[in-house]
């Protein structure tokens, strides 16, 4: 079975969203956590790109949608 490449689109998705307006909405944070898991498989390598996304939110823009897509995706993979 062929690695997935699924994690190069995530990332480059995320660099739309962010430099879009220069921040990520819990919308565009669910859209690509969905290509992570369209395969069934969330893997080591979605999983490292989840955690430099996330990293990379600013704390004063955590409003309560993002809170729980953050939640909901610490709860599936525990990022």
């Amino acid at each position: 079975m062929a690695e997935s490449r699924d994690y190069l689109e995530m990332s480059f998705r995320s660099i739309n969203c962010f430099s879009n307006d220069g921040k990520l909405d819990a919308n565009e944070l669910g859209a690509i956590f969905d290509i992570a898991k369209r395969d069934g498989i969330v893997d080591p390598n979605e999983i490292r790109v989840l955690r430099n996304i996330i990293s990379k939110i600013n704390p004063s823009e955590l409003d309560a949608a993002m809170l729980d897509k953050l939640s909901e995706i610490k709860k599936e993979i525990g990022v």
